[in-house]
């Protein structure tokens, strides 16, 4: 085995490039959190063995077109290297000493002072940075030489010279689930940085740098075979952040450009495949981080374009990536050839260059070539697919102040987020890929899936599976064109009929019973999975009429300690005198199946601490004051839609409850297109069979 080496040693006369099959920085904060308190709790007089660090050197042929580090490898016999295994390490390593720079560089007598007059123990500035971080070219220093960083010109590249090392003038950089990791990693170090610097001196600072760069120990292995760097990248894994099925198949495809033989891949052909799928997986890595508050999963991604492009088979989690690693795009099928007459392939074949069209002319009919079961056709057309479903899959996701869509595409999106859009994104995202779908025909789509989910799965109480199988291949079937939207919203239409009884009504024993289960659990309607997105939606409704939206869903729906935003109009616990006199003549058993009724919660304008919901109902009406004047709640009648029309009752009790519970039911009638078979049915759903008949009091 070789020596050990440090981090100085490893650095020295080296130059390192992360290739292009490798995945960005994709260390969280708990990877980063174990580096820094290894590298803290690390006695100063001790070695640590840091792991292996897997290398390749790069070919003349590859590195003679780098043009900002050529003088280097020409001029001072650096070695440059590509990083197969351990760029996370090393990421790490560059970012928490530049960290380092710039605590040291900002203390207050570093001010004003060149970098070759600031030290960190016997160390200049100046030299760690040529060091471990970049050199300037002389004599002009216009060219800045990183001794790490990214072969191909990525936003990770770009965000680490001008974000991370602070390279002036920028300008703007496209950001991407990898640079929200480095910003967060940055942000670590600097934070604890100054922590640590501020419990204990420059001192332990220094010792941190020298732990850092002397301490810790790698045990360097060159690998020599192209082969052997592809099957090390696919089997290696980092400390505590395996490889995503993602970043595994973008090596496998570059992996698989190699592997094409010069007749059927000619070397211009293949640096330009290999450079399409570089910029497919930038664009869809950049659209997955897109929103840098909540970034997507690339594997949920990537199982949904498969669902879109492939034909779905309904077996086990993970027979997406399985086809797509071990049955299609595999070694096996690009040395495996399929033979077929010359001319049909020239038939199907795009011309490529004059030479190509007199090579067929002077073959015979019927000559006989060899192909890849894999064509490099098939790898080009699926690479694209993936950049550019991933902005369609985005703008799903985040639809609202998305000049990408129309006004009605983003609040139709934005129902099915709010309501749960269950197994309908893959189908979604391509009614905006297929060319035959314009934006009514999506609107149409939208809503009847709308329509599906709440009859199926918060009425009809489906299970979450159901149908799943059927709509994932008619996902593809519309993306090929074989399907119209009229079509699928025919087959949405036709699968809740099962509910929807024209004789005798709406069939909502399923959802009586779940309901029924729900009162013994003790809260009713209250814990319905569907509630909050109805009385939103009914809330909605009296937007559309009156104006001025006045209800949060993020906050609607938001869980704070003893808040609420639904509000028991007649509490849970009644024990004011005016409960108790309005519901008196009710058995116990009734009062908790009143207080649970749908007629009787309410969505509220802002959260309320729970103990106000005890007031009196004229109480909740008018704002709620405490000694010193400040408000401790809005009463109603200056609160949400839902709000202000409780307020116009006089006094509230079981029968208004019963009445506004017949008037939410009516509104889900016309809203979804349901009709209960009689007025008899929604009081027996609303478990209200038992409130008389009298004449509804309170407007």
């Amino acid at each position: 085995m070789k020596e050990l080496e440090s981090l100085k040693q490893i650095f020295k006369d080296r130059i390192f490039k992360i290739p292009d099959y490798q995945r960005g920085y994709a260390w969280s904060t708990k990877q980063v959190k174990d580096f820094w308190e290894d590298l803290v709790n690390l006695p100063s007089d001790r070695f640590h063995y840091t792991g292996l660090l897997s290398l390749k050197e790069v070919s003349r042929d590859d590195w003679k077109s780098w043009n900002e580090e050529g003088w280097l490898i020409e001029d001072r016999g650096f070695k440059p290297f590509h990083i197969v295994d351990g760029q996370q390490r090393l990421t790490t390593f560059v970012i928490f000493i530049q960290g380092i720079v710039d605590l040291v560089k900002g203390l207050p007598e570093n001010q004003n002072k060149k970098d070759e007059e600031i030290y960190i123990g016997t160390f200049s500035l100046k030299q760690i940075k040529e060091e471990y971080l970049v050199i300037q070219k002389p004599p002009q220093f216009i060219i800045n030489t990183y001794k790490f960083g990214y072969e191909t010109d990525n936003p990770s590249f770009k965000y680490l010279r001008h974000r991370i090392f602070g390279e002036p003038n920028s300008g703007s950089i496209k950001e991407t689930f990898y640079t929200l990791n480095l910003e967060n990693a940055k942000r670590f170090f600097k934070e604890n940085l100054q922590n640590y610097f501020d419990k204990f001196g420059i001192s332990e600072i220094e010792t941190l740098f020298k732990k850092t760069t002397q301490n810790l120990m790698f045990n360097i292995h060159e690998i020599q075979d192209d082969f052997d760097v592809f099957v090390a990248f696919e089997t290696m894994n980092n400390r505590g952040k395996r490889l995503s099925n993602l970043e595994l198949l973008k090596n496998r495809l570059i992996y698989l450009t190699t592997l094409y033989e010069e007749d059927e891949l000619k070397n211009d052909e293949r640096k330009s495949l290999r450079g399409k799928i570089n910029d497919a997986w930038k664009e869809v890595y950049y659209q997955l981080g897109r929103n840098k508050q909540k970034p997507l999963s690339d594997d949920d991604f990537l199982t949904a374009h498969w669902i879109m492009y492939f034909q779905y088979t309904r077996q086990k989690g993970d027979d997406y990536i399985r086809f797509l690693l071990d049955e299609k795009f595999t070694p096996q099928n690009i040395f495996n050839k399929t033979e077929v007459k010359a001319s049909t392939v020239f038939a199907v074949e795009e011309v490529r260059d004059e030479q190509v069209v007199d090579d067929q002319d002077e073959l015979e009919v019927d000559s006989i070539v060899k192909i890849s079961k894999l064509s490099p056709k098939e790898i080009e057309d699926y690479v694209g697919s993936l950049k550019s479903a991933a902005v369609h899959w985005y703008d799903t996701f985040n639809p609202l102040n998305n000049n990408e869509l129309t006004r009605d595409e983003a609040m139709w999106l934005d129902r099915l987020n709010r309501i749960g859009i269950a197994y309908f994104r893959p189908l979604v995202t391509v009614s905006f890929i297929s060319p035959e779908v314009n934006s009514a025909q999506r609107i149409k789509l939208f809503k009847e899936i709308e329509r599906f989910i709440f009859i199926a799965f918060r009425l009809g109480r489906a299970f979450s599976t159901y149908r799943n199988n059927e709509y994932y291949k008619t996902t593809r079937l519309l993306r090929n064109g074989e399907i119209s939207v009229d079509e699928i919203c025919e087959m949405l239409r036709e699968r809740v009929e099962e509910w929807l009884k024209p004789e005798s009504g709406f069939d909502y024993q399923p959802f009586k019973t779940y309901i029924q289960r729900l009162y013994k659990n003790g809260n009713g309607f209250y814990d319905w999975n569907g509630l909050r997105y109805f009385l939103y939606e009914y809330e909605s409704e009296k937007v559309h009429q009156f104006g001025n939206q006045k209800i949060d869903w993020n906050y609607f729906v938001k869980s704070e300690k003893d808040k609420v935003s639904i509000e028991h109009i007649y509490p849970q616990t009644p024990s004011k005198e005016y409960w108790k006199n309005a519901f008196k003549e009710f058995t116990l058993e009734e009062k908790r199946t009143l207080a649970g009724s749908l007629g009787n919660l309410l969505p509220l304008s802002s959260s309320i601490n729970s103990s106000l919901q005890n007031d009196s109902f004229p109480d909740k009406k008018s704002a709620k004051m405490n000694a010193q004047g400040h408000k401790l709640r809005r009463g109603y009648s200056e609160g949400s839609h839902s709000e202000i029309e409780v307020s116009t009752y006089t006094d509230w009790n079981a029968e208004n409850i019963l009445g506004r519970g017949l008037k939410l039911l009516e509104f889900m009638e016309g809203r979804w297109d349901i009709k209960f078979e009689d007025e008899e049915h929604k009081k027996n759903l609303l478990f209200l069979s038992f409130v008389g008949n009298e004449q509804f009091s309170g407007h």
